[in-house]
């Protein structure tokens, strides 16, 4: 049901996503260049692992020994409009469509994270990740990594298709207040280094 039930609101709403995907794909090339999208391994369903797509926020900007400058240095102006707005996210569309990723669960995290979970925390793997969840719309990046796992367990343990729709409602209007993007001194969230539960 869930699976039947993504499909068709991702279908019935291309009309409206695609264009704008296309927008702000143009708008990404003409403002930070190629490539236009960023694509990174990250643990799905089970941990297993897929390729998330999103639109580019960063620049490649390297220190003199080629090492990449911090997120925090790399994000644009233009690149954390796009994230306040959710934009850069609209890609994981297509996710959704490959069944790699559902419209709600567990946002899916970087692939050295998996082994610093407690057996609790990993639980967040029982379900298909999202392109938004229950600890987006109850403070996003504005928790801490335990408030937030906690969340997602939450979800995986009273999921229902009513719940969907609350999260996908409370995500719309999360988006037009743009509030818990980040973490303060943070491009988004600090680095994950294990639970002190």
């Amino acid at each position: 049901m869930k699976r039947i039930f993504d499909l068709s609101l991702v279908i019935m709403a291309s009309p409206i996503w695609v264009p704008v995907l296309l927008l702000v794909a143009l708008w990404v090339r003409f403002r930070l260049g190629s490539p236009v999208f960023f694509t990174q391994e990250r643990p799905g369903l089970h941990a297993k692992s897929f390729e998330l797509i999103k639109f580019r926020t960063m620049t490649d900007q390297r220190d003199e020994a080629g090492n990449l400058l911090s997120d925090t240095e790399r994000l644009t102006p233009f690149g954390q409009w796009l994230r306040s707005t959710s934009l850069d996210e609209l890609p994981e569309l297509w996710n959704v469509l490959l069944g790699e990723m559902s419209l709600v669960g567990p946002r899916p995290l970087l692939k050295q994270y998996v082994p610093l979970y407690s057996k609790h925390q990993s639980r967040r793997h029982d379900v298909l990740p999202g392109v938004t969840g229950w600890a987006q719309v109850n403070g996003r990046n504005a928790i801490s990594w335990e408030e937030k796992f906690d969340l997602d367990v939450y979800y995986v343990d009273h999921h229902s298709l009513v719940l969907d729709i609350k999260i996908l409602w409370m995500t719309i209007m999360a988006v037009f207040r743009r509030h818990g993007i980040q973490a303060p001194g943070d491009a988004t969230m600090p680095v994950f280094e294990g639970s002190k539960k």
